[in-house]
């Protein structure tokens, strides 16, 4: 199955909630595939307009084509968000084509994990630069257009890792936490603006459909120990996100909500029971 047959499926597998979303516009970063992409085709879905971005042309490109073979309005920007210059020129086509965005969603992330004395300073400071600055002036780039137009919604893809720790989990447990805190922080300076900021913290939700043997053999050890006994899906991530953007979460910013089938409310599972 390609690209486009794929979002096909997945869009046509949803039933659209929110009709207040259609014409509206969503920038997702790092949306060329996994939990990103599903946030795209959801929204699509809702009858938003795209901008689908991320640093890689083909994935941008496949994700961008998808959609737009459903009619959906996509705009497709490749962007470094380690980049200032990159993310300035993001939000300007944006502009450009659609007004300005009345949706971000802060969703591309180095995801690279490891222990305190193996990581190296360069790979620490990449996720810096993407995890916590990307995020960061994506947020005062879409602000300032939001703030022009008297509201919109900012939604911040974090982890279960911001709030526990992973084995071998840093730096992203940190720069999850990190983003956590932003989204409280920037909840509050924004609210007179009427910009609402939330966070979704995906629980195990594999990025790919085609795993290879190691990663099977992760996920058949981890299903067991979630509550519900399955791994999430994008599509999981994408409906928590179209509810946040939606007016039925109007009285609600700065909260994190956890899409994780149940993994941070257990202390430990239950084959491992304290």
């Amino acid at each position: 199955m390609n690209s486009e047959t794929s979002i096909a499926a997945l869009f046509a597998s949803i039933r659209p909630r929110y009709p207040e979303l259609m014409g509206k516009t969503a920038l997702v970063t790092g949306s060329g595939r996994g939990i990103g992409q599903g946030i795209a085709v959801r929204l699509g879905r809702e009858g938003m307009n795209l901008v689908v971005t991320s640093d890689v042309v083909e994935e941008v490109a496949a994700t961008a084509n998808g959609l737009q073979a459903l009619g959906v309005r996509v705009l497709p920007v490749t962007a470094d968000l380690a980049r200032a210059e990159e993310i300035d020129s993001l939000f300007e086509q944006a502009q450009a084509a659609f007004g300005g965005v009345s949706l971000l969603v802060n969703n591309a992330a180095d995801l690279r994990r490891g222990r305190l004395l193996e990581f190296n300073l360069d790979e620490f400071d990449s996720q810096i630069d993407v995890n916590i600055k990307g995020a960061y002036r994506c947020s005062l780039r879409a602000a300032e257009q939001m703030r022009a137009v008297n509201g919109g919604s900012l939604i911040h893809i974090s982890s279960v890792g911001g709030l526990r720790a992973h084995w071998r989990g840093l730096p992203y447990d940190l720069t999850k936490g990190a983003l956590d805190a932003m989204t409280r922080a920037m909840a509050l300076d924004l609210a007179e603006y009427g910009i609402r900021v939330n966070a979704v913290a995906p629980g195990f939700t594999p990025r790919n459909k085609s795993l290879n043997s190691r990663q099977e053999e992760f996920r058949s050890k981890a299903i067991p120990r979630i509550p519900l006994h399955r791994a999430g899906t994008p599509l999981d991530i994408a409906a928590a996100v179209a509810f946040l953007a939606s007016d039925d979460a109007s009285y609600i910013t700065g909260q994190i909500l956890y899409v994780d089938g149940g993994i941070t409310a257990q202390l430990s599972p239950r084959e491992a029971e304290l």
